[in-house]
């Protein structure tokens, strides 16, 4: 019998730098299987230019995965390469999927200074240059004299790279544009042009650069025993890069990759964009419905629900939509805070795990906390709802998007999966209740709420449907009850 597709964000920025995430990994594997999920999507799992309290995102070597002494450290910051694979392994056991995360956009942490020629640009207006073309001093030379060529003895330098924002020489943060460079044109056009975002930025025009980029990415699928990948900042990349490098990258290790890119735009137009540009190979995190429920939580009661999927992936192109709620970039602290506040998350993660559409993300955050911010565990409420996503949100679904301040759908569940369908209903006022159709099959059934919100249970009529209820501010999802 298959069962929905959960997919699981399986960390959050402020965890602590203990070298310990693998190994809770391990040891939750069996726990997410019943809870489930069935992916896991994993931190960068490989050395970053602070080791061992590196998050990952300042990418030193894509070959260390926690192997070798580089950057004051064996260990990344959540262990080492033995224990990635080993809790990979584990989750596999349990037919878990597992998806790495990886950033090729830029490279920081340099093992030596190159003197470049460069033309410095205005930050805020990348297509501006400022002043007269000079040589600086730029941390662009990667020789990893940690690992000495295992894997691969590539190196790079700064031919490899379009630019830096760090003179050397100069002791001066700006933006620099190598000479004979320039930027990407099929890029987001923030700030006129948004190929630069941190460090020494990748020049994927460069052959060399594409050529060892396909072999990592078939080595690391291949090392790891991958089944996909989440791809970091695809704005600020050229967006037909990677519909080849997943081509060939799949051709060379045989597999079926899953791929989901993090455009972070609000403009659903320009996520549909970037799908067309990469033929469908690569979906795209549902940026604009993580905005709706954040602006639906800060609202207060003052927010229409009829319109809470408006201008969403989910709505417009919902094979392509994977769904979220938050994740380490919206958390509070980070440079994207865009939290959703905590009343709301039970209804916003039930509008992503009880619907037809989209392939849900749970974040990790929200799963266990965040104690560096006090925010709490939600696993309670959310072990419900991932459990009715596995055994009840089946079948054809019917939509009563007919209240500014109360909404609700229903399941009618399927053969597949007995004693399935449920009804849902979401209030961030004052409560109500609707009359919804769950099917004639129910006709004379009780059901009781889920959530243990609504207190009395409700039966059925001869014409399937029932009168269901929620309390203020608060979700409902109506199922079968038992019998005794």
């Amino acid at each position: 019998m298959d069962f929905n597709g959960t997919m699981m964000q399986y960390f959050e920025w402020d965890l602590p730098a203990n070298q310990s995430l693998w190994k809770e990994l391990k040891e939750d594997a069996a726990k997410l299987k019943t809870a489930g999920i069935t992916a896991v999507w994993l931190p960068p799992a490989y050395k970053g230019a602070c080791g061992s309290t590196d998050v990952g995102y300042s990418v030193y070597d894509l070959y260390d995965l926690g192997e070798f002494k580089q950057k004051g450290s064996v260990a990344t910051k959540y262990g080492t390469k033995d224990e990635y694979l080993e809790a990979i392994n584990a989750l596999h056991d349990k037919d878990i999927n597992v998806y790495a995360d990886i950033v090729l956009n830029h490279r920081i942490g340099a093992d030596e200074v190159e003197e470049v020629s460069a033309q410095e640009f205005n930050e805020n207006s990348r297509n501006q240059m400022v002043g007269e073309s000079k040589t600086i001093g730029a941390w662009s030379k990667f020789t990893f004299p940690g690992r000495k060529g295992k894997y691969s003895d590539f190196t790079w330098n700064w031919t490899h790279f379009d630019g830096i924002d760090w003179d050397q020489d100069r002791a001066k943060k700006s933006l620099f544009l190598f000479k004979g460079k320039e930027w990407d044109k099929d890029v987001a056009k923030e700030l006129d042009n948004y190929d630069y975002l941190m460090g020494a930025d990748v020049d994927f025009d460069n052959q060399e650069v594409r050529e060892e980029l396909v072999r990592w990415g078939k080595w690391y699928t291949e090392f790891a025993n991958l089944d996909g990948f989440r791809l970091d900042a695809v704005k600020h990349i050229n967006k037909y890069f990677y519909k080849d490098w997943l081509k060939q990258v799949e051709e060379g290790t045989g597999k079926d990759l899953f791929a989901v890119g993090e455009y972070w735009h609000w403009n659903v137009d320009l996520l549909q964009d970037y799908i067309a540009a990469t033929e469908g190979m690569v979906k795209l995190f549902d940026v604009p419905l993580h905005f709706n429920f954040h602006n639906c939580s800060k609202a207060h009661g003052n927010y229409d629900l009829r319109t809470i999927f408006d201008g969403t992936l989910t709505r417009i192109n919902p094979l392509m939509a994977v769904t979220f709620v938050d994740n380490h970039d919206s958390q509070p602290g980070q440079s994207l805070e865009s939290w959703v506040e905590d009343w709301f998350k039970p209804m916003a993660y039930a509008l992503i795990l009880l619907r037809q559409d989209g392939y849900p993300c749970v974040f990790y955050g929200d799963y266990k906390g965040i104690p560096s911010s006090k925010i709490k565990s939600k696993k309670r409420e959310l072990d419900k709802l991932l459990k009715l996503r596995k055994l009840k949100a089946y079948g054809p679904q019917h939509d009563y998007f007919d209240d500014p301040n109360c909404i609700g759908w229903t399941r009618e569940g399927d053969e597949e999966h007995k004693e399935s369908g449920l009804a849902v209903v979401i209030s961030d006022g004052t409560g109500g209740t609707k009359r919804m159709y769950i099917g004639k099959q129910f006709a004379g059934c009780h059901f009781a709420d889920a959530m243990g919100n609504a207190r009395y249970n409700i039966k059925i009529d001869e014409d399937g449907c029932g009168n269901f209820y929620v309390n203020r501010g608060a979700v409902a999802v109506w199922v079968q009850k038992e019998n005794k």
